[in-house]
């Protein structure tokens, strides 16, 4: 059973080593980060189960230990999903990379940890039944959801401009703030897809794990500053 999530933006700008003098201006989004997870852990979960969009060889699951590293982004840092006594050889997606060096700073050992890469495509009907499995995986079950919004806020933007954008963040906050099941689902997959929102299915995924559940949720933050939208939240 589902008994508590947090949900943080999945940028690797998050980790100050990748952002280097631009670090401070996500100071704030680390720091809700970082409360969020003090809920995950206040709830005493028998397992946690960090979800976050993926690219095909880092789709499906990745067991406690699974490497991950900022290499990619020019920065010599290597994380872990927790520890354990071998390392797989796959490696984490960048979201869930970025999820483990959250865990990391959190000192988290409250319970196991594993890792679940979503397609970013995947469609409402398949991301409400994984959602349930996941539920079901544990007495009491935790989950660490990654995942941005929209990517066209601005000129500037990794999407560029599209005035779709803010009321789909809009709507995503209100959504995720409220814990809302059917505000959720109601996203539309292919405009998610237009405006480069990666948390989309992820965030749908959360909807089929929290049925039943009648978990409250709180909006910690909500910022665009590099024109993407990234939102805080907790549901407990």
């Amino acid at each position: 059973m589902l008994v508590a999530a947090a949900l943080c933006p999945c940028p690797p700008l998050l980790v100050p080593e990748v952002a280097a003098g631009a670090a401070p201006e996500l100071d704030g989004v680390r720091a809700a980060c970082l409360d969020a997870i003090g809920v995950l852990a206040a709830a005493r979960p028998d397992r946690l189960v960090v979800i976050g969009p993926a690219e095909r060889a880092g789709q499906g699951p990745h067991p406690q230990g699974a490497p991950g590293s900022f290499r990619g982004f020019g920065v010599d840092l290597d994380v872990s999903l927790g520890a354990a006594e071998e390392t797989p050889e796959r490696e984490l997606p960048p979201s869930l990379a970025v999820g483990a060096w959250l865990l990391s700073r959190a000192d988290w050992d409250d319970a196991p940890v594993e890792g679940l890469g979503v397609a970013q495509p995947l469609p409402l009907e398949r991301c409400l039944p994984l959602g349930r499995e996941l539920a079901a995986s544990a007495p009491r079950v935790a989950l660490l959801v990654m995942g941005d919004g929209s990517a066209c806020r601005t000129v500037k933007a990794p999407g560029y401009f599209d005035e779709r954008a803010e009321g789909f963040d809009a709507a995503a906050a209100r959504a995720l703030g409220a814990a809302d099941l059917p505000a959720l689902r109601a996203l539309d997959a292919t405009l998610a897809a237009d405006l480069q929102a990666s948390g989309r299915a992820c965030w749908q995924v959360l909807t089929g794990a929290a049925e039943d559940a009648g978990l409250a949720g709180r909006l910690l933050r909500d910022e665009a500053p590099y024109g993407v939208g990234y939102f805080v939240a907790t549901w407990s």
